[in-house]
C-alpha cells in the first residue's frame, strides 16, 4: 500500500510510527508495552496479542474484561484464519421465560443479559494453536499489572468516572455490591494517574494461565461463577461453560478497489461494513471532502445496517445466505435507493457499546487482528465475588419478539458488534485495522477503509480524519472538528446533523500496514490513551 499525503489537514500531532522486527498497536500504552514484552521474550505476534488482551482487560476495565467475549483475525504462512468466541445464552434462558417475568425486552444489566464469556478460552485457543512461548509467559505482564498496580490514564479515568455515576443511580440490590467492591469502593473510581490495583484479578488471570484456560470452565472459577449466579438468580450453569468452546471460521471478504476487505462472518456484524463497500464501490469517488463522498457514504451505512438488524445473528440461524447479502447483484439493487436527498431505511437505533481493539505484527510475517468486549462499557454490573470478573452484557442485543430472526433461545449467540478488520492485496498481507465502540464500528471500518484505499490517506492520517456517525432515522453525528462547509451541504441534502460534544462516541482504533519492502507503518487514535509500541 502506497501513501500519497503524509499529513491531513485534521490531523493530531501523532505521526506513523514505524518497525521492522515488531509491533503492538492498543489503546493504552501499558497494554501494548505488555505485547511488545512478549515479542521481545522470542514471542510471536499471536503471543504478543494475547498478552496485550489480557493486560487490556486490567488497564482499561471500562471497556472489557475477563468475562466477555473475543473475535481474531490471524495472518500466519500465507493465509488468514478468523475465531469467533463468543460465547452463547445460558441453556436456562429463553425469550418466554423473560416476557413471563415481565419484562418487554432484555434488561441491561443483572443475570438476564449475561452470556457465556468468551475472552479466556480466546487466549488459550490461539496460543494453544499459534503461539510460541507458553500462556503463562503471555500473561506475565498482566498479572503483575494487576497484582502491583498501574496509574489509571485519562481516557479510562474518564469513562470510569461516568460508569461509577451511573451505576450508583441504576444498580440496587446484593448482587451489584462486588462491582463497586471491586471498581469503586465508596462508590469512587479511580482518578487519573491513581495507582490501582486488583490482587483478585491477578488470582484469577494465574488460574487461567496455569490451566490453559480450563479453570474457568471446568474448576474452581467456574465453580465460583455458578455459585454466585445461584445465590443471586442467574441462569448460568457448569454445564454452560464446560460445553464451550471457540469456534475456528472461514472469514469473509469482498474485493474492494484492488484490496481484499476481511471480516468475521457472523453472528459478527462485520458483514454491515462489507454490504456498505460493496454498495459504495458502485461510486466513483473525486475526493474526500466533498458533499457528494459523505452522502453516499452514510445512505449506504443506512442500507448495510437496515439488513444486518433484520438477518445477522447466530449464523445457525439466518434465514437468508451471507454470500447473497454481499453480492455485487445485490448491492447494485441497494445501490438504486440512494438518491440525492438523505432517505430513512427500517432500522432501529443502535445503542451504545465498550470495546478495545489491538493489532500485532512480527518480523516473521505473522499479524493479528483482535478485538475483546464485555458491551456497554463495564458490561452487567456483576462481578464475581473475589475474582476480579466482571461479567458481559453481550445478550442485551437479543430481541424477545419471536418472529425476530435475532430472538433469545437457550445455547444461541447473539448479533454481535465486535469486530476484526484486516487487509490484503494479491495474496498479500497489507494488515490488520479495527475500529472499536458498538454499532459505531462497521462505520468505523468504512471510514478507515476508504481512507487508506480511496484517498490514500497513511494509517495516522487516516485514523485523525474527523468522522460521522449514522444515529437513526436522517440523524447524524459529527466531530467538532468536521469541515464546516460540508456539514452544512448535508443538511440542505435532509440529513440532521449533531454536532457532538466530544469524541467519545466515535470509536477508538488502530491500524498495522506492512509495506512493500516489508517494513511496518502502525497508528493508533488521538481519541484514545493509545500507543503503538515498536521494535
Amino acid at each position: 500500500m502506497e501513501f500519497n499525503s503524509l499529513y491531513y489537514p485534521y490531523a493530531s500531532r501523532r505521526m506513523v510510527v514505524y518497525g521492522a522486527r515488531g509491533m503492538v498497536a492498543t489503546s493504552h500504552p501499558l497494554a501494548a508495552q505488555a505485547g511488545l514484552e512478549v515479542l521481545q521474550k522470542g514471542g510471536n505476534a499471536v503471543d504478543a496479542a494475547v498478552a496485550t488482551a489480557a493486560a487490556l482487560t486490567v488497564v482499561e476495565p471500562t471497556s472489557n474484561g475477563i468475562g466477555g467475549d473475543a473475535f481474531t483475525l490471524v495472518w500466519n504462512q500465507g493465509r488468514l484464519y478468523g475465531l469467533n468466541s463468543s460465547g452463547p445464552a445460558p441453556m436456562a434462558l429463553s425469550a418466554d421465560k423473560l416476557r413471563e417475568a415481565g419484562h418487554p425486552a432484555v434488561p441491561r444489566f443483572g443475570w438476564a443479559p449475561v452470556t457465556v464469556p468468551g475472552v479466556p478460552a480466546a487466549w488459550a485457543e490461539l496460543s494453544r494453536r499459534f503461539g510460541r512461548v507458553n500462556l503463562t509467559t503471555a500473561l506475565d505482564s498482566a498479572i503483575a499489572l494487576a497484582r502491583d498496580g498501574h496509574p489509571v490514564s485519562p481516557v479510562t479515568s474518564h469513562f470510569w468516572h461516568k460508569a461509577a455515576q451511573m451505576y450508583a443511580r441504576e444498580l440496587h440490590g446484593e448482587e451489584f455490591s462486588y462491582w463497586f467492591d471491586t471498581f469503586a469502593p465508596g462508590g469512587v473510581a479511580p482518578t487519573v494517574g491513581e495507582l490501582w490495583k486488583s490482587p483478585a484479578h491477578a488470582a484469577t488471570l494465574k488460574a487461567i494461565a496455569d490451566s490453559q484456560g480450563q479453570d474457568f470452565y471446568q474448576g474452581d472459577l467456574a465453580d465460583r461463577i455458578v455459585r454466585f449466579a445461584a445465590s443471586t438468580g442467574g441462569y448460568m450453569s457448569k454445564q454452560d461453560l464446560a460445553a464451550f468452546t471457540p469456534q475456528w471460521v472461514e472469514p469473509v471478504s469482498i474485493r474492494y478497489r484492488g484490496y481484499d476487505v476481511w471480516e468475521i462472518p457472523p453472528n459478527g456484524q462485520g458483514i454491515v461494513a462489507l454490504m456498505a463497500l460493496q454498495i459504495l464501490q458502485g461510486f466513483e469517488f473525486v475526493e474526500k471532502d466533498n458533499v457528494e463522498t459523505y452522502h453516499r457514504q452514510l445512505e449506504a451505512m443506512k442500507l448495510a445496517f437496515a439488513d444486518g438488524r433484520q438477518y445477522i445473528t447466530d449464523a445457525r440461524n439466518m434465514s437468508v445466505k451471507m454470500e447473497d447479502l454481499l453480492s455485487p447483484s445485490y448491492a447494485a439493487l441497494r445501490r438504486q435507493r440512494i438518491g440525492e436527498r438523505a432517505g430513512e431505511p427500517a432500522s432501529g437505533r443502535p445503542p451504545e457499546g465498550g470495546t478495545v481493539y489491538l493489532a500485532t505484527a512480527d518480523g516473521e510475517g505473522n499479524m493479528v487482528s483482535y478485538i475483546q468486549s464485555n458491551y456497554m462499557g463495564f458490561g452487567s454490573g456483576l462481578v464475581v465475588p473475589g475474582t476480579g470478573i466482571s461479567l458481559q452484557n453481550r445478550g442485551y442485543t437479543f430481541s424477545l419478539n419471536p418472529s425476530d430472526v435475532n430472538v433469545l433461545a437457550p445455547g444461541k449467540r447473539t448479533y454481535h458488534t465486535i469486530i476484526p478488520g484486516f487487509l490484503s492485496q494479491g495474496n498479500q498481507p497489507v494488515g490488520p485495522f479495527g475500529v472499536m465502540g458498538g454499532y459505531m464500528q462497521p462505520q468505523g471500518h468504512v471510514q478507515v477503509v476508504m481512507n487508506l484505499v480511496d484517498f490514500h490517506l497513511n494509517p495516522q492520517a487516516a485514523l485523525d480524519a474527523p468522522r460521522w456517525q449514522w444515529l437513526e432515522g436522517r440523524r447524524v453525528s459529527v466531530e467538532r472538528q468536521f469541515p464546516e462547509h460540508i456539514a452544512q451541504s448535508l443538511a440542505a441534502r435532509g440529513h440532521q446533523l449533531e454536532v457532538a460534544n466530544d469524541s467519545g462516541g466515535f470509536g477508538r482504533g488502530q491500524v498495522i500496514c506492512r509495506l512493500p519492502s516489508g517494513v511496518l507503518a502502525g497508528a493508533t487514535e488521538p481519541r484514545t490513551d493509545g500507543t503503538v509500541a515498536v521494535w
